[in-house]
C-alpha cells in the first residue's frame, strides 16, 4: 500500500459530473504562493493564475487552458534569485483510477497524449495540484541569471570553447603557427 500523498499547496476540486460549464478559473492565494515557493525551492511565486476548459470524453475529462506565473528563481549558477515569467499550455486528460486494468504480463500500447493522464479516484479530481504539477515542470531548473556569466569568471569556471592557464596559451601559440 503506499503512502498517503501530502495535500496540495494548490487544491481545487472540482466534480468530474456534471462538469462546470465554461472556463475554470484557479488564481493562487499569497499563501498558496509561499507554500508553492517552498516546494519548487524558488525564491517567490508572485502572481500564478490559470484559465482551463473541461471537455468530457469517452474515459476521461480533457483539461485545456494556460497557465500564467510570474517567478523568482535562483540562477543555476550564481544562486542569485532572478524574475521568469511563464506561459504555459495545459493539456491534460483525467482518468478514473483502475479504468486501466493491466495484468504484469499486458503490454500496453500509449497514445502521444497518454503520457498527461492524471488518475483520479471518486467523484472529484484536483485540478488545482494538476495546474501546480504544470507550474513545477515549466520551471528550468537550469536557468542563468543575467549574473551568470560575472559568477562564472569570479569563480573561474570554463565556459565551453573558452580556455584559460599556461596549457591554453601554449595550445593557442600552436594553433597560431
Amino acid at each position: 500500500m503506499s503512502a498517503p500523498m501530502p495535500p496540495s499547496e494548490l487544491s481545487r476540486m472540482i466534480k468530474a459530473r456534471p462538469l462546470p460549464a465554461g472556463a475554470v478559473v484557479i488564481e493562487a492565494s499569497p499563501e498558496e504562493r509561499a507554500a508553492l515557493a517552498l516546494r519548487f525551492g524558488l525564491g517567490a511565486v508572485e502572481s500564478l493564475r490559470a484559465e482551463v476548459s473541461l471537455e468530457p470524453r469517452p474515459r476521461a475529462i480533457r483539461a485545456t487552458g494556460r497557465l500564467h506565473a510570474a517567478i523568482l528563481q535562483p540562477c543555476a549558477v550564481s544562486g542569485e534569485d532572478f524574475p521568469v515569467t511563464i506561459d504555459e499550455a495545459v493539456d491534460l486528460r483525467f482518468v478514473e483510477e483502475n479504468q486501466r486494468p493491466a495484468t504484469p504480463d499486458e503490454e500496453i500500447e500509449l497514445e502521444a497524449d497518454d503520457c498527461d493522464e492524471i488518475e483520479y479516484a471518486g467523484d472529484m479530481f484536483d485540478l488545482g495540484e494538476a495546474v501546480a504539477q504544470t507550474l513545477g515542470l515549466a520551471i528550468d531548473p537550469y536557468a542563468e541569471g543575467p549574473n551568470a556569466d560575472a559568477a562564472r569568471a569570479a569563480a573561474g569556471i570554463v565556459q565551453e570553447g573558452e580556455q584559460l592557464g599556461p596549457l591554453a596559451d601554449l595550445l593557442s601559440a600552436l594553433k597560431k603557427s
